[in-house]
């Protein structure tokens, strides 16, 4: 079961605490008599869905503390849906309750049914919220990039530092990490964005062609060179160069790619002529350039030049909270890009696309998603569409002190989105004092946290 079938009971009636828990067995129910244990368990247990009898003790005749009561859950976790739940004669603590910013309201005799329709509305509708606002808080700054961890905040971060300066840029990462899309993004954020973006990927073109892709050619310079032809750099000119898979450049084309990073001039191929050309020069790789200089594989003085700011992308598997994220955001695109109605994940397939090693990365979870929104004819995505088979949990820590420090932080962060990311309210939802905070921020690495919600603010 997961938190986001959490709903919290609040009836200080023992018999229709055990009807509704009987009734509602879909959910993982957590039970409350009064409005103390009410927003102690909501403290606890952050419920997606609560419904509330408005008649609470001291007074089950009044809705004053039931009111109080959805007042201060709403203070607290203003995403939650609150369903009141009154008495057959009281519509009008119903409709002052709904003003007050409760989902709906729901009256008594209690058909299970009915009740059960309007428990899963609120359900579907604060998943849906829930995704916007994972989205609202994603930086947008560079179209496709989709990023909640803090892993590939800091990553953006960088971009947008180095974006306006002039500085060649290497980015390292896995293949299917995004390299590319960073790379436009450095260019997309640059005085250059109304010039050409221009990508060459060196492992994609034969050997023999590649310089002449690079520098082009002179009429007549090599048998079929019937007119003069520009270079993919003459063609960025103004603009930003991207050379992809830099680690798959040939070892004879570096020394002519150093010259040009140095002086800013080529010479095609069967010219005498140097040509100046003014450009922003971006590489990428996913191998070990230290490894290839260490074999005599690539030029030491080549790496100095192109890595003046170097940038690692972690690879998708180590960036806690972007999996999922990304997995809804894309099958969103995807089934409106095929024109069918909006599909979930089943819980299964779910759990298996948040415990999978992504060893493809973004690409190879773009891949299974496409096929799977194509191929599936219900609205709920499974294991068999997307491929996959169910994945164990495999993030659990085999000893004391991983188990603890995976605890302080899952509770750090769940005390910053409950507060909004309010370090005074964190501290006290936490039970710490205000440098014990820092210090476990610091301790942690989460700082990031709480500077990227500033930044937006």
């Amino acid at each position: 079961m997961t938190p986001s079938n959490l709903l919290l009971i609040v009836e200080d009636d023992p018999g229709l605490q055990k009807q509704l828990k009987w009734s509602l067995d879909d959910y993982e129910i957590i039970l409350a008599g009064n409005k103390a244990e009410a927003i102690t368990a909501l403290r606890r247990h952050m419920p997606a869905v609560v419904t509330l009898d408005l008649g609470l003790p001291p007074d089950p005749t009044n809705a004053s503390e039931g009111l109080a009561t959805l007042k201060e859950i709403l203070e607290l976790a203003p995403e939650t849906k609150v369903i009141v739940v009154t008495g057959n004669d009281d519509r009008c603590n119903a409709i002052e309750a709904v003003a007050m910013g409760a989902y709906d309201f729901y009256q008594k005799p209690i058909d299970a049914d009915v009740l059960n329709m309007i428990i899963a509305r609120a359900f579907h509708l604060q998943a849906l919220e829930q995704d916007f606002r994972k989205l609202q808080q994603q930086q947008t700054f560079s179209t496709g990039i989709i990023a909640t961890s803090s892993q590939m905040l800091t990553v953006m971060r960088m971009i947008e530092r180095i974006a306006p300066t002039q500085a060649t840029t290497l980015l390292l990462g896995e293949s299917g990490t995004g390299k590319e899309l960073l790379a436009r993004a450095l260019h997309e954020k640059s005085s250059r964005a109304k010039m050409p973006f221009i990508a060459v990927n060196c492992a994609a073109i034969p050997e023999s062609l590649l310089e002449s892709e690079l520098f082009g050619y002179e009429k007549g310079a090599f048998t079929g060179a019937v007119v003069q032809t520009k270079g993919k750099i003459e063609y960025a000119e103004g603009g930003t160069f991207f050379l992809d898979e830099i680690g798959d450049l040939p070892f004879a084309l570096q020394a002519k790619l150093l010259r040009f990073i140095q002086e800013r001039v080529i010479e095609r191929i069967g010219g005498r002529k140097e040509i100046a050309v003014d450009v922003r020069i971006v590489c990428a790789t996913h191998r070990n350039l230290q490894e290839l200089i260490a074999e005599n594989l690539f030029r030491g003085d080549l790496y100095f030049r192109l890595s003046e700011i170097t940038i690692e992308i972690p690879p998708l598997r180590e960036r806690e909270g972007d999996i999922m994220a990304i997995g809804n955001t894309l099958l969103k695109r995807y089934c409106k890009d095929n024109h069918c109605k909006e599909k979930r994940f089943s819980p299964e397939a779910a759990q298996a696309i948040e415990n999978y090693a992504w060893p493809g990365n973004v690409r190879e979870m773009e891949n299974k998603l496409k096929r799977a929104v194509i191929m599936s004819d219900n609205a709920l995505i499974s294991l068999e569409d997307l491929e996959m088979s169910a994945q164990p949990e495999n993030s659990m820590p085999l000893n004391l002190k991983a188990v603890r420090e995976s605890a302080e932080i899952a509770a750090i962060k769940r005390a910053l989105h409950y507060s909004d990311y309010n370090v005074a309210e964190t501290s006290r939802l936490l039970g710490i004092a205000r440098p014990t905070l820092y210090s476990l921020l610091e301790k942690h690495n989460l700082q990031d946290l709480i500077r990227n919600q500033l930044d937006q603010a």
